[in-house]
């Protein structure tokens, strides 16, 4: 039997009145824990005779669950309870302007090639463009520079495959321009070239604008 002044059924208005979680848990321990109030309920049905054991102990294990079931529902009510007044404090107002996704601005060597090109395109000029891998017959053998060729000595370099290179210059826009196009042309080539330099005025890469 419960000790004197104990009522589960009190309990159970106490548990659905709980205001925190703390709380909770302090009726949780006061009635099911290790020293709890029904655990040691429990130990006592031995010395019971067997009749009343059978009784007290449907009596108990009925309290238990309830108990239980009331802990577990009150539980689940102030986590909500907590998860609401959380979100109320992190609310975002969906209605306000959204913030500048400062995707950055242009390098200025691209500005600079930007205008350029605008120029240009007011003088009538086509702006063409080519591939930066480039074969030897459009990077060298079709502006005459043969293998033997004085230039090759500053423009061969980083070769992707045994005919194949980064371009050295963009001319070869010129070449593929004039053989899909035919003359007369007024185009402008810019782009990245790339050579063997590498000095304080010189990198392997630089911008070119021919036309």
């Amino acid at each position: 039997a419960l000790p004197t002044g104990e009522n589960y059924e009190a309990a159970l208005v106490e548990i659905s009145q709980a205001q925190n979680l703390a709380d909770l848990d302090s009726l949780r321990v006061h009635w099911l824990g290790r020293q709890g109030i029904l655990t040691a309920a429990f130990k006592k049905l031995g010395e019971l005779p067997a009749d009343q054991r059978k009784k007290e102990g449907h009596v108990l294990n009925a309290a238990r669950e309830a108990l239980e079931s009331a802990i577990a529902t009150q539980k689940a009510n102030l986590e909500a309870q907590d998860t609401k007044r959380r979100l109320a404090r992190t609310a975002i107002d969906i209605t306000l302007p959204g913030r500048d996704a400062g995707t950055g601005s242009y390098h200025p060597l691209t500005l600079i090639q930007h205008t350029i090109e605008d120029w240009f395109s007011r003088l009538g000029f086509t702006i063409a463009s080519g591939p930066e891998v480039e074969d030897d017959f459009h990077n060298f053998a079709a502006l005459n520079i043969g293998e033997g060729h004085p230039a090759r000595a500053m423009h061969d370099t980083f070769y992707v495959s045994e005919d194949e290179l980064l371009r050295t210059h963009t001319s070869p826009v010129q070449i593929r321009a004039l053989r899909e196009w035919g003359p007369p042309l007024r185009i402008l080539a810019p782009g990245r070239v790339y050579r063997r330099d590498s000095d304080l005025t010189h990198t392997p890469m630089f911008h070119q604008v021919e036309g």
